[in-house]
């Protein structure tokens, strides 16, 4: 029987960390800084300026600003947030902008309104947006999460300001009791009441996403082409295909909304289509359904627990890793063979590197998926890399924090060389 303690801890994990998000979260949040900064000031300003850490401008400036058709970038997320954002949605934030407002937005575009600034920050998710008018000045800054405001002032006074006693780091309820063991625990026996609606809506949502993926033009197509080059293909074809094109409809501007994971749309998305497709392929119930989505997102989460919500770490690892680890539980795998296609998959692919929110994020996924997949496969056959190979360690949850100290520290220089390349930042 699960502690009672930890088990609460769990759901509430699982509800903080899976909410719904319409578009790529790191310009959503630059809109729902904007729009709560329009509402501070309560009239249009004259000019806007942002400022962003690295990893924000890593993660905006080559996405289409969800819902605006063919809008990118930082300058199009700030204005059209300042325009006709709702900040009372926080990641459904301009869900319900109009045509008109798209187009005054193109026409500001370019112009001297919006003023974007690097933000030199140790913290890897910081927003400062200040608005000004002809009489007013109000300031936003954001912090740690998608949609954590620590500050506001008006005119130099402050109206809001954390205080240090009760500083938000990123996660509001306590992670120490993740393990492999205990979500294997948690999977087996929580009541699939406390979680259902939860994941009836992560389930409508992103396989609605997949689905758009698949049917519209967006990107590349390459859930089409995955699909198309292997008519006869297996279930691990079909995987990918529908999670690549997930991903790609979303990073290339669809306005459906998905249910994330730890702050990211795509992970949300490989947590769970893989898991959601595996099931009813498989003929599960359900509940078993329902049990595998728990495994998926708990396990993502916990990862990316140790490697942060921004990262020069492929954020699809981690959650194709937790799929497939899911698929072997599903597959009434022991707990050492979920372990196994933990290690399996960790000993692969754990070099992807991120270099932003785009529609190639689609391909990151289905290649992902397809190292996760194999994983899943040698670890029914009892077959896993050896303990001390690589960065490989003899218990798995030090091996998954041994990833996540190379995502979070180790590729700390690479996060920066990455975003200079993207600038263009000359090295001669």
């Amino acid at each position: 029987m699960m502690d009672k303690m930890i088990y609460n801890e769990y759901l509430d994990i699982l509800k903080e960390e899976l909410v719904p998000a319409m578009g790529c979260t790191e310009p959503i949040a630059i809109a729902f800084v904007a729009a709560t900064a329009r509402k501070i000031l309560g009239e249009m300003p004259e000019r806007i300026v942002v400022r962003c850490s690295g990893n924000i401008i890593k993660n905006t400036m080559c996405v289409t600003v969800p819902n605006t058709g063919d809008l990118i970038g930082i300058e199009a997320s700030a204005i059209i947030g300042v325009i006709g954002g709702d900040s009372s949605q926080k990641l459904e934030v301009i869900s319900k902008i109009t045509k008109e407002e798209i187009a005054r937005t193109k026409v500001l575009l370019g112009t001297e309104f919006c003023k974007v600034v690097h933000l030199e920050s140790n913290l890897l998710l910081h927003v400062i947006i200040e608005l000004f008018s002809a009489d007013h000045a109000v300031l936003v800054e954001l912090t740690e999460s998608h949609t954590h405001i620590n500050k506001i002032t008006k005119n130099g006074e402050i109206l809001y300001n954390e205080t240090e006693n009760n500083k938000y780091l990123g996660q509001f309820t306590n992670r120490d009791n993740l393990s492999v063991a205990n979500i294997y625990e948690f999977a087996n026996s929580f009541e699939i009441s406390d979680l259902k609606e939860l994941f009836d809506m992560q389930i409508n949502y992103n396989m609605a996403m997949a689905n758009e993926g698949l049917s519209g033009k967006y990107g590349l197509g390459i859930g089409k082409i995955i699909l198309n080059a292997h008519m006869n293909g297996s279930l691990d074809r079909k995987i990918k295909a529908y999670s690549a094109a997930g991903s790609e409809a979303r990073m290339s501007g669809s306005a459906l909304p998905v249910v994330t994971n730890s702050g990211s749309g795509n992970q949300g998305m490989a947590s769970s289509i893989p898991v959601i497709i595996y099931a009813r392929e498989n003929g599960l119930t359900q509940e078993q359904l329902y049990r595998g989505l728990a495994f998926a997102n708990l396990m993502t989460i916990y990862q990316k627990t140790f490697i942060g919500r921004l990262s020069a770490f492929c954020g699809a690892v981690s959650a194709s890793c937790a799929s497939g680890s899911a698929m072997t539980y599903l597959a009434n795998g022991t707990l050492d063979q979920i372990k196994m296609t933990i290690t399996n998959t960790l000993a692969n692919i754990s070099g992807i590197v991120c270099d932003g929110a785009k529609s190639s994020c689609g391909a990151k996924i289905a290649s992902s998926l397809d190292g996760a997949m194999m994983a899943h496969h040698l670890a029914m056959e009892n077959k896993s890399y050896s303990p001390r190979t690589g960065i490989i360690k003899n218990d798995i949850e030090k091996t998954i924090a041994a990833v996540g100290r190379l995502g979070r520290y180790g590729m700390h220089s690479t996060d920066k060389e990455i975003l200079d390349i993207m600038l263009d930042v000359d090295r001669a």
